[in-house]
């Protein structure tokens, strides 16, 4: 970090809460069935949540063909799943998740039976003989039986309509997947493509990521078969398939020169809501397209798909939801982007995921109704309110066995999205969206995983910023700052400006933010952002007229409360009095020029070395307050020497 120096000539002489809850229950829907899901991992033998995966690391996974059978009526699933995978190390077996409710009946590989054995929730496969590392080869898995029943469950049987129509739908988030079919269940390892292949009885249709290939009939016409297939990588809890009567409608979303296919599978009883909804998910699909980068599966589609589960779950490129609630799909569509493309490397960094789809929908309302900011105000003071109704609260994750933890609404959802518009407030739009952009086409994150540092990274580059201390604070810290301004004018056309900040948690000493202050009167207002960097600090600023009050963070941008400002009494200063800060001093200073009798002013600037690196020629009104800002970014660090002419009476 570069600081300066500034030492002043004349001429040729040197001188030294209350608790508010969040307006969107939606959301509030979303994050409680989330920690629900959550929980069933402790159900299906994940004893804390410590555990995710028993699968071995010995492999990766490139590509899953599952073939399912089953009837919505009836809670049982027949199976083959065939694995092609690479041996990253030689090896003699390779083990896969599966819970034991499920029976493996065989292992082939190329017609040939391979050994097996099960525990309660592993499948481990022996090679006739030691395997080398580098090796591609494939594995089917033929397996049936009564999938785990775990809290909500991951494999779900229900009815829908009048009269009742049977239903079945998958929902793995986050580790549900072994409950239904052998894979890999962690966060380390995506197959690079899938096809889905799913057969039950031909009243009943079956909706899958990615691309329907076919439909047939089969068994005399009893038996209808649908085939899926998605080429982008997915990870195994994103993997996913439904089956009831749907209705069935598409529609294409303009995305640029591309038209995007919008596949909608609904109970038929739903229709008419599910097509009056689409408006809304069109329109948020070509915001977050515009402002994030393409949508991520372009050359394929986007979906939904109608289940019984309240809120929705983010199954890439078929998003399950309960209903077009314009809060709910906005937040699901979102995740493709946060969470399907890049999905979080680890529980500890969940905001990744959730604080980007809260804050999307943040970004969605105020885009869409900015006619109404009266109400869009009121939203974020809600939000903000419930952020800081406990003093104490990291968005980083410091317990991940913690299930109320880690979904925690007030933390990792709506904290992580203010996180998120605080850095959209430091950075502006244009440099904040390029980062993200630039995040998303990462190729070492992209279709891939991510953590905090990552994201950081990005935004650092984009905008030339040292970040480390944002992240300290409002990443790994707790709590919140709370800001006291004290004002008063000095002379007629500058107010003078002290920021005071106490914390709320000792984790975090001090806060620097820039800091809108909005000045105001009857018939004026100005508004002045003050780049805070530690307490006490003071700014003189411009103004051009007299203001009685002062807002602080007048739109809301950053997590604060109980704020206060006190206005102090007015101080005139004599005629050619000149006042510069700050000093020392960065990117650049001020010169404040009070009652200057001259009509012009020549300021230069030279440094220990006598040569001129800044001449500015400024021009005045007559006794009118003025100030000159001198831009110092070029300059390298050291003292310099301010020339003033001699007119100047005060410092």
């Amino acid at each position: 970090m570069r600081f300066f120096l500034l030492l002043f000539c004349f001429l040729n002489f040197a001188a030294k809460a209350q608790e508010l809850l969040p307006a969107d229950k939606d959301l509030n829907s979303i994050i409680d069935k989330e920690r629900q899901a959550y929980q069933r991992l402790g159900g299906a033998g994940g004893g804390s949540g410590t555990v995710l995966t028993f699968a071995s690391n010995n492999f990766d996974v490139k590509y899953y063909r599952c073939e399912w059978e089953v009837d919505p009526a009836i809670r049982y699933i027949t199976g083959k799943v065939t694995i092609y995978y690479t041996v990253t190390v030689a090896t003699n077996s390779i083990t896969l998740d599966l819970m034991s409710s499920l029976v493996a009946d065989s292992v082939k590989q190329r017609n040939t039976l391979l050994t097996k054995s099960q525990t309660t929730n592993t499948l481990t496969i022996d090679f006739p003989a030691s395997v080398n590392a580098g090796v591609l080869d494939s594995i089917s898995v033929f397996y049936k039986g009564v999938p785990a029943n775990t809290g909500f469950g991951s494999f779900i049987t229900d009815v829908h309509g009048s009269p009742s129509t049977p239903v079945m739908w998958s929902l793995s988030e986050p580790y549900g997947s072994r409950d239904w079919w052998p894979c890999k269940n962690g966060l380390d390892d995506k197959a690079d493509s899938v096809d889905i292949i799913v057969t039950n009885p031909v009243a009943y249709k079956a909706a899958a990521n990615g691309m329907l290939q076919s439909e047939t009939l089969i068994a005399a016409g009893t038996k209808r078969v649908a085939h899926w297939k998605h080429r982008y990588p997915i990870a195994s809890y994103l993997m996913c398939f439904a089956v009831t009567n749907f209705s069935v409608f598409n529609e294409i979303i303009a995305l640029g020169t591309t038209n995007l296919p919008f596949q909608t599978y609904c109970y038929p009883e739903s229709l008419a809501g599910f097509q009056s909804g689409s408006a809304s998910l069109t329109y948020a699909m070509q915001l977050f397209h515009d402002k994030y980068g393409d949508y991520p599966f372009i050359k394929e589609k986007y979906g939904h798909v109608q289940f019984g589960w309240g809120g929705g779950m983010e199954h890439q490129t078929s998003t399950f939801i309960v209903n077009t609630s314009e809060n709910l799909t906005s937040h699901e569509l979102a995740h493709q982007w946060f969470g399907d493309k890049i999905t979080c490397g680890s529980w500890e960094d969940i905001w990744l995921n959730e604080g980007f789809a809260t804050y999307s929908t943040r970004m969605y309302r105020e885009a869409k109704y900015a006619a109404n900011a009266d109400a869009l105000l009121n939203e974020r003071k809600n939000e903000i309110n419930f952020i800081t109704s406990a003093p104490d609260g990291s968005v980083k994750v410091d317990d991940t066995t913690n299930v109320n933890r880690i979904f925690n609404n007030r933390l990792t959802y709506y904290k992580g999205c203010y996180v998120i518009m605080m850095l959209r407030w430091i950075l502006g739009d244009n440099t904040f969206f390029t980062a993200i952009k630039n995040y998303q086409k990462d190729p070492a994150l992209a279709y891939g995983y991510a953590r905090t540092a990552d994201l950081k990274r990005h935004l650092e580059q984009a905008s030339g910023k040292n970040l480390t201390e944002f992240f300290k604070d409002w990443y790994s810290g707790q709590g919140y700052p709370s800001y006291k301004v004290s004002w008063n004018m000095v002379g007629s056309g500058f107010v003078n400006i002290k920021m005071e900040q106490t914390t709320s948690h000792s984790s975090v000493n001090f806060f620097e933010l820039p800091v809108a202050l909005k000045f105001k009167n009857a018939t004026q207002e100005q508004t002045i952002v003050v780049d805070n960097k530690t307490n006490g600090e003071t700014f003189l600023k411009s103004i051009s007229f007299l203001p009685d009050t002062v807002l602080v963070d007048p739109a809301i941008w950053l997590i604060t409360r109980n704020n206060t400002t006190v206005k102090l009494q007015p101080v005139n200063f004599p005629a050619n009095t000149i006042k510069v800060g700050a000093n020392p001093f960065k990117d650049k200073f001020s010169i404040f020029l009070y009652n200057i009798s001259a009509p012009n002013l020549k300021v230069i600037l030279y440094n220990t070395l006598g040569q001129r690196v800044i001449t500015k020629e400024v021009t005045l009104t007559t006794n009118v307050d003025a100030e000159v800002i001198m831009p110092t970014a070029n300059l390298a660090s050291g003292t310099y020497f301010l020339k003033l002419p001699a007119i100047i009476l005060s410092m």
